[in-house]
C-alpha cells in the first residue's frame, strides 16, 4: 500500500405505531438511577468539555429490553441521552460489545483532526492487491488513488473496508486511533487493536476491538456536538453521518416521522453482531445521542436482523418521551 444516496429521514406512521407497540408490549420499566459507571466510563474529561451538556447532572434510567432479547435471542447494549434535558436511558450500557464498523466514524474524525479541513485534498495511493471485501468505492479508484476527503466519505457513508485500512496506515495504525480517543476524548475504555477485516472478527468474551454503549455514545456526542473538532471539520463529519447509506433499516427505522438521523452502522463477521451509533435530531429540540450494540451467542454463523436495532431505538425513544410528559 502506498502512500450520495440521501438518508431515509422519515418513518411511516405505520412503522412508528408498530415500534411504539413493541414498547408497550415490553412494559417499559423506568427506574431512577445514578448513572451506571461501573467499569464502563462516561467519557472522562470530555464529559465536562462538551458545550451542549446541561449544567445539572443527568438522570439515568434503565429501559427494560429483556423482552427484545428473548424475542431475538440476542444480547443488547444501549445508551441513549437527550442532550437538552440530560435524561438518559440505559441497558447493559457499561458492558463490552464489539463495535465493528461503527468505529469508522471515529477514524474519519481522527483524520479530520490530524489533517484539518485544508489538508483533506491530499491523495493517498493503494494497489489492487490491497483491496478486500466490501470496498465498493475504493475498487473503482485503484488507478488514481483517493483524497483523504473521499476516503473518509467512503468509510462513513459506504463502510468501505479498504478505505479504512488506507486511512489507518496514514494515521499510523489502530493504536494511533486509540491515542486520539484517549487524548482528545478522555476515552480509556475503547480498544483499537486491528484493521479490517479482522476488527470485525469478534467472539463473545473477547476484548479486542470492543467498547461500551455508554462510551461509544459519549465519543460520538463529543465529536458531533462538542468542540473536539473545529467547526468546519465537525460539519463535514456530520454531513457524512447524515448521508450514510447503510442505516435505513437500523436506528433510522425506529425514530418518529420527521426526525433526522446521522449514524454509522457496523456488522460483525460472527454471532450476528450488529451495531448502530447515531445523533438524532427531533424538530425544534436539541439532539438525542444513541448507541446500540448487539450480538447473538448461539450459532457462530447466525444472521443479524436490523429490526432488532429499530425496535430497541423505538423503545429507548418512547422511554425518553414518556419521561417528558
Amino acid at each position: 500500500m502506498h502512500h450520495q444516496r440521501p438518508p431515509h429521514r422519515r418513518r411511516t406512521t405505520r412503522a412508528r405505531r408498530a415500534g411504539l407497540g413493541v414498547c408497550a408490549a415490553l412494559g417499559l420499566l423506568l427506574v431512577t438511577g445514578c448513572g451506571q459507571d461501573s467499569g464502563g466510563g462516561s467519557g472522562g474529561p470530555s464529559a465536562a468539555a462538551s458545550s451542549d451538556r446541561p449544567a445539572s447532572a443527568p438522570t439515568s434510567r434503565s429501559v427494560d429490553l429483556a423482552g427484545l432479547e428473548r424475542d431475538y435471542r440476542a444480547h443488547i447494549g444501549l445508551y441513549a441521552v437527550d442532550t437538552g434535558s440530560g435524561r438518559a436511558v440505559t441497558w447493559n450500557d457499561t458492558r463490552r460489545f464489539s463495535y465493528n464498523s461503527t468505529v469508522k466514524s471515529f477514524l474519519a474524525a481522527a483524520v479530520l483532526k490530524k489533517n484539518g479541513i485544508d489538508g483533506m485534498d491530499r491523495v493517498l495511493r493503494y494497489d489492487r492487491s490491497d483491496l478486500i471485501a466490501n470496498s465498493p468505492v475504493t475498487e473503482r479508484h485503484v488507478d488514481t488513488g483517493m483524497s483523504l476527503r473521499a476516503l473518509c466519505d467512503a468509510v462513513v457513508r459506504y463502510s468501505d473496508n479498504t478505505a479504512a485500512n488506507v486511512l489507518f496506515e496514514d494515521l499510523g495504525g489502530p493504536g494511533r486511533l486509540g491515542a486520539f480517543l484517549k487524548d482528545e476524548l478522555g476515552d480509556t475504555v475503547t480498544r483499537t487493536d486491528r484493521i479490517e477485516p479482522y476488527l470485525s472478527r469478534w467472539s463473545p468474551g473477547e476484548e479486542r476491538d470492543t467498547s461500551t454503549p455508554r462510551q461509544m455514545a459519549s465519543n460520538l456526542r463529543d465529536l458531533v456536538l462538542g468542540d473536539t473538532l473545529p467547526a468546519a471539520e465537525r460539519r463535514l463529519l456530520t454531513t457524512w453521518l447524515r448521508t450514510n447509506t447503510t442505516g435505513d433499516k437500523a436506528i433510522r427505522a425506529g425514530v418518529p416521522d420527521g426526525w433526522v438521523v446521522g449514524d454509522k452502522t457496523g456488522t460483525g463477521s460472527y454471532f450476528a453482531a450488529r451495531d448502530d451509533i447515531a445523533v438524532i435530531y427531533p424538530p425544534g429540540r436539541k439532539p438525542l445521542v444513541m448507541a446500540i450494540l448487539t450480538y447473538r451467542d448461539g450459532a457462530k454463523d447466525a444472521q443479524a436482523d436490523d429490526k432488532l436495532l429499530a425496535d430497541a431505538a423505538a423503545a429507548a425513544i418512547a422511554a425518553l418521551e414518556a419521561d417528558d410528559r
